[in-house]
């Protein structure tokens, strides 16, 4: 059974490696390492990447400006699944990376200052979807349920509308119901809710007739 000792050996092989000189457990620190007079450089070590480690880390960061997280690749599956998500985390703080696999060591990404690059274009989405959503009908925190999204509410408008008066305008309900593009939504069709009667004309379909109009019954 693999201990925090067996990832020693390899890490100080591979510093050394670099013309590093390398000592274990130099105060609060797993591994300290200099080379001449460049700025040392921290390793803690841990058998997983937990919140545990990344706080040593952050933790060392208060002395030094270099400081990697060391640990095992035990799993290939459940490296992978958790790799991108490890590298943003690190890369977002600071630290660097290096992963012990098969008594060598992979440096995935070494330490330094990170500014993260703002999505403008998904942040607009989700302020847009804030605004335009009706209410708030979700709860926060659940999984496994649908969500009710402004596209949704939209939907069910133009589907309650078209259950009331039968088969309309698109342009006509946009006006009545305040949807303005249920004339998209009506050709997207992304839950098989309308159906097309003749150009510009629509109605619903069974399932729309039965899936609309029972959640807009369900959600007055």
């Amino acid at each position: 059974m693999m201990r925090e000792a067996d990832l020693y050996a390899p890490v100080k092989a591979h510093l050394e490696a670099q013309g590093y000189e390398v000592k274990a457990e130099i105060g609060e620190c797993d591994v300290l390492a200099r080379r001449g007079e460049e700025p040392p450089v921290v390793v803690e070590l841990k058998l997983t990447f937990s919140l545990a480690l990344v706080m040593q880390g952050v933790a060392r960061q208060a002395m030094f400006d270099h400081v990697y997280l060391a640990v095992p690749v035990s799993s290939e599956r459940g490296w992978k699944l958790r790799y991108r998500d490890i590298i943003r985390l690190c890369r977002r703080l600071g630290l660097g990376l290096l992963a012990v696999k098969h008594g060598g060591v992979e440096a995935h990404l070494d330490p330094g200052p990170y500014q993260p690059r703002r999505n403008a274009r998904k942040a607009g989405r989700l302020i847009r979807e804030f605004d335009h959503r009706v209410g708030d009908p979700n709860t926060g925190g659940t999984t496994g349920v649908k969500r009710m999204t402004a596209y949704r509410q939209d939907a069910l408008r133009c589907a309650a509308h078209l259950a009331a008066h039968g088969p309309c305008k698109a342009a006509s309900v946009a006006q009545a119901t305040g949807v303005a593009r249920a004339g998209q939504m009506f050709r997207a069709d992304h839950y098989g809710w309308f159906e097309r009667v003749e150009r510009g004309v629509y109605r619903l379909t069974p399932k729309g007739a039965v899936e609309a109009v029972e959640e807009s019954r369900g959600r007055a």
